[in-house]
């Protein structure tokens, strides 16, 4: 279903000028039967090399669709792989990125099974070799793959060994001259066999590595609590804390730096995103309840004046629950942010789904945290569905252009799916 664009007319804070509306592009037909195309922690849907931007979908077969295009051109020239996934499990999503040599990474359907892991024949390619393991060790269960570009142009990849509610973090290093991936760590963040680390990262226009999580104790999402931090300035070989106290690896419940403490059973939500500020100092975006409450509000955790701050974006009037296990049919996404680094101050935008707002794209422009100043618009005006916002984070950190991977999609309760249609898969492009 195509979706129909909301002339938008932004006026910002500091005076009276238009920010250009939004523009859908329409990709291909893929699967919408749940959101394995559209959760939040596909690392990347979208990703920009030079002047070529990538794309990768299921399509109605569960078959992975690859994409590319000109910046700058509507037309893309798509290439049906002849891989496939369980695309009835909404884990399972596709990551892609680009590495320094233009070569093309992928690793599809993944729920604690074993390395599905590919990369192209040949630079800007979309043709991809032989299903590869990368270091051979700890490839046997592999859930929430994703990858990192560093500014050197090699790669990291990010991966959970083991299952929810007793997991642990493994990052890979691939160096684009010896086309070879090497352990950084086997466990950097430890569930210690009880439970496992949820986790965010984002890598910063400085090449420090941020990462937040929260802990988990069972599968049942109500288990979520707390939310920590550890920054990685050397690549992701040692980490430390937001003050620079080094941490002895792997990181526990028990030596984690805790930016926010949250109970369970406050329908704190995992895996959401996080960006920084042009001095370096970490965003953390995610939804929760706060204590004496009952509806969850989106919420954004940074540090500022060497100190955790919050900020709740007290928007939102429907409660809801999460408890439970496998993918939630939620009456919200979870959120993306994406925050400047033009200007004195930090300003951010935070972008989401809501089914107050009729599940359209929206976002909540934030322009002043410390008098915790935000608007909040629609970029769509028709439902998305269960849609949750990716995007490509390295032209956002390029060319501060956002967009966004689109497709209206369903999501049962607990890992169902609908019966349902193929829908389109678009791309929102967007120039804040």
């Amino acid at each position: 279903m195509k979706l129909a664009i909301a002339l938008l007319t932004m006026v910002l804070a500091a005076g009276c000028a238009v920010t250009p509306p939004p523009r859908l592009v329409d990709v291909g037909e893929g699967w919408a039967r749940n959101s394995v195309n559209a959760v939040v922690f596909r690392k990347n849907s979208l990703v920009t090399h030079g002047e070529q931007q990538f794309i990768a979908y299921y399509d109605a077969q569960a078959r992975v669709v690859l994409g590319k295009r000109q910046l700058g051109s509507d037309a893309w020239e798509l290439h049906t792989t002849a891989f496939t996934g369980n695309a009835l499990d909404a884990h399972n999503s596709i990551s892609l990125m680009v590495d320094g040599a233009g070569v093309l990474h992928l690793a599809w359907d993944h729920h604690n099974n074993a390395l599905r892991y590919a990369r192209s024949l040949r630079p800007g390619g979309l043709e991809m070799g032989e299903r590869l393991p990368m270091t051979g060790q700890r490839e046997r269960s592999v859930s929430y793959p994703e990858f990192h570009r560093q500014p050197d142009g090699n790669l990291l990849f990010f991966y959970r060994d083991g299952g929810s509610g007793r997991g642990n973090l493994v990052i890979n290093r691939y160096d684009v001259a010896t086309r070879a991936w090497t352990r950084l760590h086997d466990n950097l963040i430890s569930g210690e066999g009880r439970r496992n680390a949820y986790w965010q990262a984002h890598q910063d226009h400085r090449g420090t590595l941020h990462l937040s999580w929260v802990w988990r104790e069972s599968p049942d999402v109500a288990s979520n609590h707390d939310l920590a931090y550890a920054r990685s300035r050397d690549g992701g070989l040692t980490w430390e804390t937001s003050d620079g106290r080094p941490y002895a690896l792997p990181i526990t419940a028990t030596t984690a730096e805790y930016a926010a403490r949250i109970p369970q059973g406050s329908e704190l939500i995992n895996q959401t995103s996080m960006s920084a500020d042009a001095d370096g100092n970490p965003y953390i975006a995610s939804y929760w309840r706060r204590a004496g409450t009952t509806v969850p509000q989106y919420q954004l955790v940074y540090r500022s004046g060497g100190a955790w701050r919050d900020m709740e974006l007290a928007f939102r009037r429907t409660p809801f629950s999460l408890s439970g296990m496998g993918t939630k049919a939620i009456p919200v996404s979870r959120p993306q942010i994406m925050v400047g680094l033009q200007g004195r101050q930090p300003t951010a935008l935070l972008v989401f789904r809501d089914a107050e707002r009729g599940s359209k794209v929206s976002v909540a422009r934030i322009s002043d945290f410390g008098a915790q100043r935000w608007t909040v618009q629609d970029l769509t005006t028709t439902s998305t569905g269960a849609w949750e916002p990716s995007f490509d984070t390295e032209l956002w950190r390029r060319r501060g252009e956002l967009h966004l991977f689109v497709q209206a999609v369903q999501q049962v309760d607990g890992e169902g799916a609908a019966n349902v249609p193929p829908s389109r898969v678009q791309v929102l492009q967007w120039r804040p």
